[in-house]
């Protein structure tokens, strides 16, 4: 499988895997809180593909659990304290229904991506978070996908935060700036992305 190729670098893998981990794991953790539905305190999230689970680090107050196919990303992860459980993403049923999942980096894993995404609505009670690279997939195919799955509400916000290297200052408020962030977006960075329901607005 393509993630086994992440196994030699598990052991420090949230260390290395980004310039500065603090600034980008925090900020993709408070748009997985509060994009589309908030989350609240003693919401359960799921966290696909997860690595070594550092996004744990950054979700305090909510119930954490990652999930990985990698054994060594699993057994890095456990040795800090975070629950995780080794499985394929397309196959994974939580024991009991959790309010949101997320799935960063790795929709690209699906090995059938409507197929995954009613695979997880079928266990989420809030929302779906992930990200996407607007220039290799089109919002409106996933969109698509994300309603036939039952997820018939979408929000998208671009994520300014670079991973390989230092974040610029400023450049985290141009995510609101409309015209000027779509321009960018065509260059680079993703957008955050979370689905729900509209029964669960109600």
């Amino acid at each position: 499988m393509t993630w086994e190729k992440y196994g030699r670098k598990a052991e420090r893998w949230t260390e290395t895997a980004y310039a500065d981990a603090n600034a980008y794991l925090a900020r993709r953790a408070e748009l997985v809180r509060t994009l589309g539905p908030q989350l609240r305190p003693g919401d359960a999230v799921l966290d696909l593909a997860c690595g070594d689970g550092g996004l744990a680090d950054f979700l305090p107050g909510l119930r954490y659990v990652g999930v990985d196919a990698n054994a060594e990303m699993v057994a890095a992860g456990r040795a800090r304290g975070r629950e995780i459980v080794e499985a394929d993403l397309n196959a994974y049923v939580p024991p009991a229904p959790v309010e949101a999942t997320t799935i960063f980096r790795a929709i690209y894993y699906a090995a059938d991506r409507r197929a995954l995404l009613a695979h997880i609505a079928g266990y989420t009670t809030r929302k779906l978070v992930f990200d996407l690279n607007p220039r290799q997939y089109r919002l409106a195919d996933v969109q698509a996908d994300l309603e036939a799955a039952g997820f018939d509400r979408l929000a998208a916000h671009p994520f300014f935060v670079p991973q390989t290297r230092a974040p610029l200052p400023g450049l985290q408020l141009l995510e609101r700036s409309g015209p000027v962030a779509r321009a960018i977006l065509r260059l680079r960075f993703t957008l955050i992305c979370a689905a729900w329901s509209g029964r669960s607005d109600t």
